[in-house]
């Protein structure tokens, strides 16, 4: 295995608030990793650093050898890594099939001048969109939906929904941050068995964030703590778990 994403000294400062401090991560290519800690630990600041939300003033991000620090979400996107959102974030008004071709934008491209320059005409990129979009869509059991709008599935459709969105940009890092937040027990599993399939089917890296024990133990192969912006542990997942000074970061004194 070959190293997908390392992140060196990574960190950013809000006013006098120092957010995210050294943070150090290494994921290997196909690795299902979790990032966990408790609430305000600074998870999601990460989350947005890695994508371009936020700029960091410290420390490297190198994407597959790559160096992709400061970047602009865009360019990111580009560079192959796609996000979820704890608060699912769909076009929720636009079609289940639109919502997925919104995400295979960046890699077909065409304007009007298409026909003069002899690129693909506005009709065939728009049948190989469609045709990518359904692709995912039975993927994740959703192509029946395709014509629906989008508020209308169920809660967990949409999760899926939002995972078939990120990886039609076709990522090479897939950003889950808290995919299991509503579910209840029998969604949770059902959703333990599509990521660890994502990562199989697609050949794809997951980074996720969660506070749901049993699907952190149950999927992710290490783990990083972090506690007020800063490396608590790191490691296999049974022992990051295991360490008492994540128990007591979880639990208190």
């Amino acid at each position: 295995m070959s190293i997908l994403l390392d992140v060196k000294n990574l960190g950013i400062s809000f006013g006098g608030l120092r957010a995210v401090n050294e943070f150090d991560l290494t994921i290997q290519k196909e690795q299902l990793y979790g990032l966990i800690g408790p609430n305000g630990a600074g998870k999601t600041t990460v989350f947005n650093l890695l994508t371009g939300v936020y700029k960091p003033d410290a420390g490297k991000v190198i994407l597959d050898g790559k160096d992709i620090t400061g970047e602009r979400n865009i360019e990111i996107s580009k560079a192959g890594i796609a996000r979820t959102f704890q608060n699912i974030r769909l076009f929720k008004q636009l079609s289940v099939l639109d919502n997925v071709k919104a995400g295979l934008h960046n890699h077909h491209p065409y304007s009007t001048l298409s026909g003069i320059l002899r690129l693909p005409s506005y009709r065939k990129v728009e049948k190989e969109m469609d045709d990518r979009a359904m692709e995912l869509l039975k993927v994740f059991d959703l192509e029946k939906y395709a014509d629906h709008q989008a508020a209308n599935l169920p809660y967990g459709q949409q999760r899926k929904l939002e995972i078939a969105r990120a990886l039609a940009t076709d990522p090479k890092l897939l950003l889950l941050d808290e995919p299991a937040a509503g579910m209840n027990p029998n969604e949770t599993g059902e959703l333990m068995d599509m990521i660890r399939f994502v990562r199989d089917e697609f050949h794809m890296t997951i980074l996720l964030i969660e506070h749901d024990m049993k699907l952190v133990s149950g999927i992710c192969e290490e783990l990083t703590v972090l506690n007020f912006g800063e490396v608590l542990a790191q490691g296999k997942t049974s022992d990051v778990l295991n360490d008492p000074k994540v128990i007591t970061a979880y639990l208190g004194e």
